[in-house]
């Protein structure tokens, strides 16, 4: 196997929460929302937020959610081609908290990132580009 990216993750959330998924990965994140037309018309199953050209964010509301567990799942790590300090600044001035911060190592090396919870309990590592001096 010659393994390329990871194409996409799935996560479920509650099925009465819809709003807030979109409100933190669109309104606060900034990620395009695409395929809730068709989600909305019983077409599928599920929708997502597009992160790059080639990586989405699958989103499955049932009501069946269980909230993610630590021994079941840690957390999605996200790199942004933005200065950490100025999203950290963003997503506290629209209350959101701020779990920890550190410069975590990663696919492409270490850089600073924050983790923040989205509404459904899973943790997400929001992280700079890993510097090219580095």
């Amino acid at each position: 196997m010659d393994a390329q990216r990871i194409d996409h993750i799935h996560l479920r959330i509650p099925d009465d929460e819809i709003e807030h998924a979109i409100e933190f990965y669109q309104g606060l994140l900034g990620f395009p929302l695409e395929g809730f037309e068709e989600y909305e018309q019983g077409d599928t199953p599920i929708f997502h937020f597009r992160l790059t050209a080639d990586t989405i964010i699958h989103v499955r509301p049932t009501d069946e959610f269980v909230h993610p567990k630590r021994e079941n799942f840690d957390h999605l790590a996200i790199i942004l081609n933005e200065d950490i300090d100025d999203v950290k600044q963003e997503l506290e001035d629209a209350g959101v908290i701020i779990e920890r911060e550190g410069t975590p190592d990663g696919a492409t090396g270490k850089a600073p990132a924050i983790y923040v919870r989205d509404p459904f309990g899973y943790l997400i590592e929001l992280k700079e580009p890993v510097s090219e001096t580095a």
